[in-house]
């Protein structure tokens, strides 16, 4: 007996710390995600597409829901807690392997989603300072401009190339796609100016001409292992805490069987799917 009191504490313990770190995880994104959106202009329209910010306020949201139930559930034995848990996990890990399966047979429908989220984001980039950073991160690591070219920065307004575009920046590209010279100490934030109207042999002794739709492609094929074993671990870490969440259950379940079988008095624990027990239980019938 005192060993299954240790196994089902472990395996309590277990399930509450991974889901209390994905908890905490959750509120970190929810308070930069406030944050970045405080800190932003009133007058900006966000949509959900092309905002960083609100994007990771509702995946926080979620999550610290999610977690909640799951940290909630196995510390206070709550078998309604528990199964709402396991249930939401069950549907979200059939869910990322239907949509891989999904996306991997249709490889061209994902591509041209792609591209045309990336085209969105280039003619927002002045619009919301969060996605200018996102932009300006991308080409800077993944030293590339624009989604095929450096002239897809044509169709933002600010450095659309045409003679009726009064902006300073008309025919240019962001800083974010010049290239770096070494030892500089002071970066010219003014290099990608006018570039658009050049060759492409001149102009790529200036800025990156290669897009970044092709370069991101290219670097997730050459990092295909490393995110294969990323994606892989966070699978098999849904998986742990399922089987985690299913253990407990069914060892509540099991426990209150064997006591109703026994024929001992009802408690305040009532003998249906939604028992609630006290944090101090360990597994064994009373």
């Amino acid at each position: 007996m005192a060993n299954g009191v240790k196994r089902y504490r472990a395996l309590k313990y277990t399930l509450f710390v991974c889901c209390y770190m994905f908890w905490v995880a959750s509120a970190v994104l929810i308070a930069v995600g406030i944050y970045a959106k405080v800190s932003k202009e009133t007058d900006v329209v966000d949509t959900l597409t092309t905002d960083p910010a609100l994007l990771l306020i509702i995946v926080g949201s979620l999550m610290f829901i999610i977690t909640f139930f799951g940290c909630f559930g196995a510390l206070r034995n709550a078998t309604c807690l528990l199964k709402t848990f396991l249930g939401i996990l069950v549907a979200i890990f059939i869910l990322q392997i239907v949509t891989a399966v999904l996306g991997y047979l249709f490889t061209d429908m994902v591509m041209e989603r792609t591209e045309k989220f990336m085209q969105n984001a280039i003619v927002r980039y002045r619009e919301d300072l969060d996605l200018e950073n996102v932009i300006d991160f991308v080409q800077k690591k993944f030293q590339c401009c624009g989604v095929h070219t450096y002239n897809d920065w044509s169709d933002n307004v600010y450095f659309q190339c045409s003679e009726e575009n009064p902006s300073l920046e008309a025919c240019g590209v962001p800083f974010s796609c010049c290239l770096r010279v070494r030892n500089e100490t002071v970066f010219n934030t003014m290099c990608g100016y006018v570039v658009q109207s050049m060759d492409p042999g001149p102009a790529g002794r200036i800025v990156h001409t290669a897009g970044c739709l092709d370069k991101v492609v290219w670097w997730g094929k050459k990092n295909l292992f490393l995110v294969g074993w990323i994606t892989m671990g966070l699978l098999c870490l849904e998986l742990c805490m399922i089987t985690l969440a299913s253990c407990q259950v069914s060892r509540i379940a099991m426990s209150q069987q064997r006591k109703k079988q026994g024929g001992g008095k009802p408690s305040r624990e009532r003998l249906d799917s939604n028992v609630w027990l006290p944090a101090s239980w360990n597994g064994q019938s009373e």
